[in-house]
Order: C-alpha cells, then sequence, then structure tokens
C-alpha cells in the first residue's frame, strides 16, 4: 500500500529529529570555550546539564497532547481516545530510571563517537528481554533468543572496531572503553524503565504523548534540583570542568554566553527529542511498529554517516558488520521475520501489517534519549 504524503512526512520527521537529537548532543561536546572568571577555554563537558534539557524537550509534549485535547473538544471526529483517571506518580519510577539512563548516557557520549553511542543502545533487547522473563512471566520464542546472541555478537564486533580505531586527544582509548560500558551499562537501567512501564503504566489507557510529559516534568523538576548539590561534589579527573565538580551549571552558562552556537546545539537537541517522540509515537499510529524500528535502524546509519563527513570519528569495516549484525538481533527479537516469511508463502493481506511487533519487549514511552 503506497503512502500518504502525511505518513512520508511523518517517517522523514522521525528520521531527521532523531538524528539532529544525537548529533546536536554530539556537536556541543566538540565546542571550546571559555568558563566564568576568566578560566581558560575546555570543552563543553556538561552530560547533567545536556539531561536536563532532553527532559524539557520531553515536557513540552504535554503541551502538544493539551493542544490535541482542544482539537478534539472542537471536532469530535478527530477525538482521541478518552483518558482513564491515573495517578502521575505511576510515572515518577520509570522517570528515575530515565532521569539515570540518560545522564549516563550522556556522560559517556563525551567520551565516544555518535555512531558508537547509537549502536550500543541495542543492547537494551539484551537485559529488556532477560528482565521480561525474570518479572514479567514471559516465555521468549526461539527467535527472540536468536535476537539476544546475535545482538551480543554485534556488541563485541562494535566494541572491537573501537578498540582498533584510531584515538585522538579527544578521545582517549581508556575513554572511550569507559564510555562505551557506561552506554552498554545505561541500557540495564532502561530496561528496568521498560519492565516498569509494561508492569504499571501500560494497563492504563494514558496517551502516549501524555505519557512522555509526564515523565519529562518529572525528570526536568528532579534534576534541575539535583544540579545544586552536583555543584559542590567534587568529581575528580571524572569532571570536565575547571573546578573539578560532578556538574558545574553556572560554567555551562559561561560557556554558552561565549560560544553562542553551543545554545543552538542546546536548542537543537531540546527541540528534537520533542517532535522525535511525536513523530515516532504517530508512525507507530499511523503506519506500523515494524516502520518505527526501521527508520530508528536507519537513523544509525545517517548519524554515522554524517559523523564520518564532519570528521568527527575514523572510518573503520568491523563497524558495518558490527551493525549489520546489531540490526539482524533487533530484527529477530522483534519478530520482522514473520511478516517477511509470510509474504513469501502468500501474499500480504488487505490493509497491510499494522500490528505492534514491538511486544513483548515495548519501546519505552520516551524512545529518544
Amino acid at each position: 500500500m503506497a503512502w500518504t504524503k502525511y505518513q512520508l512526512f511523518l517517517a522523514g520527521l522521525m528520521l531527521v529529529t532523531g538524528s539532529i537529537n544525537t548529533l546536536s548532543a554530539k556537536w556541543a561536546d566538540n565546542f571550546v570555550a571559555q568558563g566564568c572568571g576568566g578560566s581558560k577555554e575546555h570543552s563543553f563537558q556538561h552530560p547533567f546539564l545536556q539531561a536536563v534539557g532532553m527532559f524539557l524537550g520531553e515536557f513540552s509534549c504535554l503541551a502538544a497532547f493539551y493542544l490535541l485535547q482542544c482539537r478534539a473538544a472542537r471536532h469530535p471526529d478527530a477525538s482521541i481516545d478518552p483518558q482513564q483517571p491515573f495517578n502521575p506518580l505511576l510515572f515518577l519510577p520509570p522517570a528515575l530510571c530515565d532521569m539515570t539512563g540518560t545522564s549516563i548516557m550522556y556522560v559517556a557520549l563525551n567520551m565516544t563517537s555518535a555512531s558508537s553511542f547509537q549502536m550500543l543502545r541495542g543492547a537494551v533487547i539484551i537485559f529488556t528481554g532477560l528482565f521480561s522473563v525474570a518479572f514479567l512471566g514471559r516465555r521468549l520464542v526461539l527467535s527472540q533468543w536468536l535476537g539476544i546472541l546475535a545482538t551480543i555478537a554485534g556488541l563485541v564486533v562494535v566494541g572491537l572496531a573501537d578498540l582498533l580505531n584510531k584515538h585522538d586527544d579527544q578521545h582517549k582509548l581508556s575513554e572511550v572503553i569507559t564510555g562505551d560500558l557506561l552506554i552498554i551499562m545505561a541500557q540495564i537501567i532502561v530496561s528496568i524503565q521498560m519492565v516498569l512501564e509494561e508492569k504499571f503504566v501500560y494497563k492504563h489507557n494514558v496517551h502516549p504523548l501524555r505519557a512522555v510529559g509526564t515523565e519529562g516534568l518529572f525528570g526536568f523538576v528532579i534534576l534541575s534540583l539535583l544540579l545544586v548539590p552536583m555543584y559542590y561534589i567534587p568529581a575528580g579527573s571524572f569532571s570536565g570542568n575547571p573546578r573539578g565538580m560532578l556538574e558545574d551549571a553556572l560554567d555551562a552558562f559561561c560557556q554558552v554566553g561565549r560560544q553562542p552556537l553551543i545554545a543552538l546545539a542546546l536548542l537543537g537537541n531540546i527541540s528534537s527529542i520533542a517532535f522525535f517522540n511525536f513523530a515516532g509515537i504517530s508512525v507507530t499510529k499511523e503506519l506500523s511498529a515494524t516502520t518505527r524500528m526501521v527508520l530508528d535502524s536507519l537513523r544509525t546509519v545517517v548519524i554515522w554517516a554524517l559523523s564520518l563527513a564532519l570528521g568527527w570519528e575514523a572510518f573503520h569495516p568491523l563497524q558495518i558488520l558490527g551493525f549489520l549484525i546489531l540490526l539482524m538481533g533487533t530484527a529477530l527479537y522483534n519478530g520482522l521475520h514473520r511478516p517477511l516469511l509470510t509474504r513469501l508463502i502468500r501474499p500480504p493481506a488487505e490493509g497491510g501489517e499494522r500490528e505492534r511487533l514491538l511486544d513483548p519487549s515495548r519501546t519505552p514511552i520516551n524512545d529518544g534519549s
């Protein structure tokens, strides 16, 4: 079935904004500027402040939800599904996981390349599968176990590519290894978030934009408050600011004042996460979850290609092999082989494939970090 112009627009919006989200964060990390008090020039390494910005972008999804509600009230034919009453505190535990996982991933992005960052996030399949068996009582089929094994193999290949690649002064080998391990560690927390959402949130009929916005609100408020104690917690060599603290928001604002392009990169990160979540939800509704997964894989290719073109990283052929293995693992785990085999056996049914193939491993409500 041919796509409509609106569906093509949604697919393009998801691909573009998803790529911008990672690339803009890495672009901000690459800037060098003076901080407060005339300190010498240093890299913009403020992962926790960047995470606050991402949650601000997710929080803005609440505005989109209420705009849709107002439109539905004026046009009953375009009404959204009726919303059941729910306790917003249900979103607090997943939001805390999201806040922790996102912060760790932004720390890791300072240490490794944007393409490796994107590829290694595929590790979420491993932990989600294991946790769904342990805590949700799921039984994984053979293809899902094969998908997990393929994902592990893909992670090994991507990690090996990072080890063998040339490293500059910005990304030393020890930092790259640490960054890669932090990304995988963060996926454990993201998997816990997905299990919590599956067990406590999905049974309520909550609009996805409202869910994203509510988690964004919790993450934005809590992490903003945590910036205050982080300003006084020493982090030694782990810190990227002159004072050696866990986070120095004042130093970040001083750097933004001296290099306005950092503000542009942060704005791109904040706005892209909101549009990416909206587009992703709409693609799942208008097309299929399979299409969303394919577009997310294409996002990795776009990020990788642009990083190479901009000179942010060096090419290594092992990355291609790693990406293909990870892609195969994701496809097997999410059941993409089933519709392909079905089409080989018999013609596709009229109306196309619209089911959520991401079950039993749903994507996290806010799948854009």
